[in-house]
């Protein structure tokens, strides 16, 4: 490259970072707002004791015994951290069920013997199978139950598997994804529509350094968005970082190049602004929520595993928090990495191929 093509190289990337800074919005967004989300979930999702299960005991059962409703509630109550019971009629304590006020509900056995006692729950609920294991443990135990081996209970906390640590990775990659994508392949459109390429375009301006301009933007936006996520989780929330720091930054870099070149691919061909405003929502709305941004995208059902792991999105996160968390090196992420770079070539191939210069 000649020093003229660098000079225009460098001139075109100083006039996007120009207009990108006086935008007050568009720095918000792109830096103020993960860290906002990562205070609001940070803090939701702390570390704190968890809380007691909610039982409810049916009171007006005919063929309970006299006061064995009291007794129940009395005996889970006893362990106040474990669980809080509530007496009620039992079509109080199955309404209380059906809106999730309750984890379960406790039937008194019948005076006769006849019939045990009973627990009503939703297995589907994952707390409420917990809670019927905790109410029946303590009930148990206050029947005179003795376990048949003795056991001892430790507690330990491992930094890297609380919430905050699973989701700051997610937050810088889906902070990536939503910068690459709208950051170029929105603001390549709006120029479009607006006829202002078109007086680039009349410049003895090489049209490919104009392209490349978006694309280093992208990476120097990437050199403040890293470190302050990176900085503030790991003061504010204590986030580790058991990898390579270099490795983590070649993995936010490759991400952040993948999803510049699906940003010009999107506004390769978009006139106007809801067509590109469409396409940007098309592409990340699915990724968004399939590819572990909040929760483990492993909850999905296995049919649909293979198309969320072939996600760039889905590729990037769990490279990041392997590095992050696990200190996986560059051998272990061959394969998220591959994905990548798959993805980068295949969108800045199609990109350069399919680019319209004008509307």
């Amino acid at each position: 490259m000649t020093n003229a093509s660098l000079a225009q190289l460098r001139e075109l990337t100083l006039m996007r970072l120009r207009t990108f800074f006086r935008e007050p919005s568009a720095v918000f967004w792109t830096y103020g707002f993960p860290l906002l989300l990562t205070v609001a979930l940070g803090v939701a999702f702390r570390e704190r004791p968890p809380d007691p299960v909610e039982v409810a005991v049916v009171d007006d059962d005919a063929q309970a015994a006299p006061g064995a409703a009291a007794a129940l509630a009395r005996a889970l109550a006893a362990t106040p951290s474990e669980a809080h019971a509530t007496t009620l009629p039992r079509a109080a304590a199955e309404r209380a069920l059906f809106a999730g006020k309750v984890s379960v509900v406790v039937v008194p056995p019948s005076a006769s013997g006849d019939r045990p006692r009973t627990y009503l729950y939703d297995p589907q609920r994952p707390d409420a199978r917990l809670a019927e294991r905790i109410a029946d443990d303590l009930l148990q135990a206050a029947d005179g139950r003795r376990d048949a081996a003795p056991t001892r209970h430790e507690t330990t906390r491992a930094p890297g598997a609380r919430y905050v640590d699973f989701l700051l990775p997610g937050l810088i990659g889906f902070n990536l994804m939503s910068s690459g994508l709208w950051g170029v392949g929105y603001v390549l459109v709006e120029l479009r529509y607006r006829r202002q390429m078109k007086r680039f375009v009349a410049t003895p301006m090489r049209r490919g350094l104009f392209l490349l301009s978006f694309v280093l933007m992208r990476l120097v936006f990437l050199l403040i968005e890293l470190p302050t996520l990176l900085l503030f989780g790991a003061l504010a929330f204590g986030v580790p970082m058991r990898g390579s720091l270099p490795l983590l930054v070649g993995i936010a870099t490759l991400g952040s190049l993948v999803f510049a070149g699906m940003g010009l691919l999107v506004a390769s061909r978009a006139r106007n602004l809801a067509t590109v405003g469409g396409l940007i929502n098309l592409a990340t709305l699915p990724m968004t929520i399939a590819s572990g941004v909040f929760f483990a995208a492993s909850r999905f059902p296995e049919a649909v595993q293979p198309l969320i792991q072939a996600l760039p999105l889905t590729a990037l996160i769990d490279a990041m928090r392997a590095n992050m968390l696990e200190g996986a090196g560059l051998a272990d992420l061959a394969r998220p990495l591959a994905i990548l770079g798959a993805w980068g070539l295949v969108c800045f191939g199609a990109a350069l191929r399919l680019f319209r210069w004008h509307g």
